[in-house]
């Protein structure tokens, strides 16, 4: 689904982004995509998704 309308990103691509470059929080993400500059109205989606994707990635490595 797409979290920012204003430059095409995708929940996809921001869980990408968060596993291939360890993408923390939103200011990190802005280094390697552009998301959240314009009109501001993805900003919380995004950080839900980037910590939802770090929780993930968290526990499968615990269980590994």
């Amino acid at each position: 689904m797409y979290v920012c309308m204003c430059y095409g990103v995708t929940d996809k691509a921001i869980q990408q982004a968060v596993e291939a470059h360890g993408v923390g929080n939103l200011r990190e993400l802005r280094e390697v995509m552009e998301i959240g500059s314009q009109c501001g109205r993805c900003i919380s989606m995004t950080q839900d998704i980037i910590d939802a994707t770090i929780i993930d990635e968290s526990l499968f490595k615990e269980v590994s």
